[in-house]
């Protein structure tokens, strides 16, 4: 969808439109075809959707390396349809380096994390680390003068933080963070331009929750506090961008912060509860909830919700899956002064971060995410974990 198309389609909307297809722009984006709905574990969440290529066949090749997340996966989805070419991939592991291969079979096996870093064609290095390795592998990446990608959370520690801001200052390169319960859902991004737009007025407080799914079969680093960083920082760094991106806020404090282990006493430095009030800088407040309590029976992952109050107005989005009415996902609810809409917008909206980001690349620009945003959303959550009291 062009800029002006997804510019009419939102104001058609805000203004109380009753059909979507109120514009022939909205109309044609109605006959858009949805992209693949998902609906695995949480680790291997990775949509599709319609190619958007917004650079030529060569014009921009990246690479991916440590694929100890599934999350790479939707990483390297959003940039090919955007249209950046990958060309290597790399990882000790030669069983996940065949399962990335039969999903991306034109990429070629790196024999070295250090060949991709010496390739002066790579751009860009996509990595969905471990995540007490993610700062430091930027850091590497960024003094080898490329740009960087990593799978949320971007840090662990503060040091780690401190660390690639001096890196990103001495290169000038970018420390991306692929926050996708925001950047790679319709719903969450459409809400993101509905607020902009000032649909529901002055936002008053953002709500999020953001349940998962444990599933089975998780790797060992999964449970360990200091290499995922603990609840708060690690799913909970999805909710403190949302939080700072609707609410307009450059900044927060943290006003409580809570984790507990209620059910895995095998692993007692696991978090399976978390949850955190912030004030932003603005005076909006903001509660998330984060969790590994999916039920077996839910069609999908996690039913990720968020409410956006606002002086005229609420939105709420329900992510995933909108519980027993309907099994698809990028559900937009909006009430304001005209009344109340159910907006379904999968496959409608897009994923228009990649194309940024690509763009934002090769002209030094920051459409796409400011760098100070993205590094401000890994130090909330940080803060958030460090305050957080234990409950017994």
């Amino acid at each position: 969808m062009s800029h002006q198309d997804r510019r009419d389609f939102i104001q058609t909307l805000a203004a109380g439109a009753a059909t979507i297809a109120a514009t022939s722009s909205a109309t044609a984006i109605a006959q858009t075809p949805p992209p693949i709905t998902q609906k695995s574990d949480g680790q291997n969440y990775a949509p599709n959707g319609k190619p958007s290529p917004v650079v030529k066949p060569g014009d921009f090749i990246f690479a991916a390396a440590y694929l100890d997340h599934g999350h790479i996966y939707g990483q390297c989805n959003g940039l090919t349809e955007a249209g950046a070419q990958l060309k290597w991939v790399y990882d000790a592991d030669l069983k996940k380096v065949e399962a990335f291969v039969a999903k991306f079979p034109s990429v070629k096996v790196a024999p070295s994390f250090d060949a991709i870093l010496a390739d002066s064609e790579v751009k860009l290095v996509a990595t969905a680390a471990i995540p007490n390795q993610r700062g430091p592998i930027g850091c590497q990446v960024m003094k080898a003068g490329k740009d960087y990608f990593t799978d949320k959370p971007p840090f662990t520690t503060l040091d780690q933080l401190e660390q690639a801001k001096r890196v990103v200052a001495e290169t000038g390169k970018k420390y991306m963070v692929y926050y996708s319960e925001r950047l790679h859902n319709e719903s969450a991004m459409f809400a993101t331009d509905l607020v902009q737009q000032g649909a529901i007025g002055r936002v008053l407080q953002v709500l999020g929750l953001g349940p998962h799914r444990e599933g089975t079969n998780r790797p060992a680093w999964f449970y360990e506090k200091e290499k995922y960083g603990g609840i708060l920082c690690d799913i909970g760094s999805h909710q403190f961008e949302q939080f700072l991106t609707c609410a307009g806020a450059t900044d927060a404090t943290v006003m409580h912060a809570a984790v507990a282990n209620h059910a895995h006493p095998t692993h007692p430095n696991f978090e399976d509860f978390g949850e955190a009030s912030l004030l932003g800088n603005n005076g909006v407040t903001n509660y998330i909830r984060v969790d590994w309590f999916t039920p077996t029976g839910l069609s999908t992952w996690g039913d990720g919700r968020m409410i956006i109050l606002g002086e005229k107005g609420t939105i709420e989005l329900r992510k995933y899956v909108d519980i027993a009415r309907d099994k698809t996902g990028n559900h937009v609810y909006l009430v304001d002064g005209k009344g109340e809409q159910h907006i379904e917008v999968e496959g409608k909206v897009g994923y228009r971060f990649f194309g940024e980001l690509i763009l934002d690349c090769l002209n030094r620009t920051a459409k796409a995410m400011t760098q100070v945003h993205a590094f401000k959303a890994a130090e909330l959550c940080l803060k958030a974990q460090a305050a957080a009291k234990k409950i017994a």
